[in-house]
């Protein structure tokens, strides 16, 4: 076979390949949308399937050294700060996780948690390199290396801020002991949160600046739409119960009654002003961004 040949064929195998990987990232996005909203054995599935797949994108744009290193990085700090929070109470509250209870546990904290923390803490990383105009791609400067961490805690926290009320009061997969002001939620858990972001993102970025062969070998659009398709139905999973009309009642940990009903839409409308709106930022600087599209 002539090397014309040899390339047609490839270019034909992608082409093909290409189409069809977006068909099941569309396929297994609906059905986060539909079903991830609920603590289910499904739910459970499609969290590990989210999990590899920030793996696998951050092997597709960094290489796999660099992905495991900020695997690693990201395990570290949230198992730390995981077992800090739930043996004292500093920051998070005092709670305790529900879900994962019959998985083996690093310290108290089951050891599907960190993964979660690396799923989604990876695409919020790339959500916010593309709110920066792709500074992900240039830690090289030493202001990115400060801002990107800030910006990305705060678009992981959006997504904390979701789910928190929700999670530990209708689906009960953790417990604040104390409960908290918002549903049942301690204000003190965000502030956790962005704190915990901040550190292993923080971490990240020094790690990449002072790795030249760490920047991004693949980076185009599809891979950053990818990124914020799979931040944004995180989000509008909580669109389903809502939209069900799912009512009733549910307890926070310290005994307090609050209606489903309420839980529900308020969860709605803080994504839509959260997440939401900071997906579509996101995808709207990257719809404007002038790189050249690769061909």
């Amino acid at each position: 076979m002539s090397a014309i040949e040899a390339s047609a064929s490839r270019n034909a195998r992608l082409s093909w390949r290409t189409p069809a990987l977006w068909i099941l990232v569309a396929i297994y996005l609906a059905l986060v949308v539909a079903y991830a909203w609920k603590p289910t054995p499904l739910a459970q599935a499609l969290a590990a399937i989210g999990i590899a797949s920030a793996l696998g994108h951050a092997v597709w744009t960094y290489g796999w050294k660099n992905a495991l290193a900020l695997f690693a990085i990201c395990l570290v700090v949230t198992f730390a700060m995981e077992n800090l929070g739930s043996t004292s109470g500093w920051m998070f509250g005092h709670y305790h996780f529900v879900v994962g209870g019959g998985l083996p546990h690093v310290g108290v904290i089951p050891i599907i948690v960190g993964p979660l923390w690396f799923g989604m803490g990876y695409f919020a990383w790339m959500v916010a390199g593309t709110l920066l105009g792709g500074a992900d791609r240039h830690l090289n400067r030493r202001l990115n290396v400060v801002v990107l961490p800030l910006v990305a805690a705060f678009v992981m926290t959006q997504w904390d801020l979701v789910m928190d009320a929700p999670e530990s009061t209708i689906s009960g997969a953790w417990i604040w002991h104390d409960g908290g002001a918002y549903f049942g939620v301690p204000l003190t858990n965000y502030f956790g949160w962005l704190l915990t972001s901040w550190l292993f993102y923080q971490l990240f970025a020094i790690y990449l600046a002072k790795r030249p062969d760490a920047r991004p070998a693949r980076d185009d659009r599809a891979l950053r739409l990818a990124a914020i398709l799979f931040y944004v139905c995180s989000g509008l999973t909580h669109l389903t119960p809502w939209l069900s009309g799912q009512s009733g009642e549910a307890a926070d940990g310290a005994g307090q009654i609050w209606r489903v009903q309420d839980l529900r839409a308020t969860t709605v409308m803080v994504m839509l002003l959260t997440m939401f709106f900071t997906a579509m930022l996101a995808a709207l600087r990257l719809a404007t961004d002038d790189r050249p599209r690769p061909s």
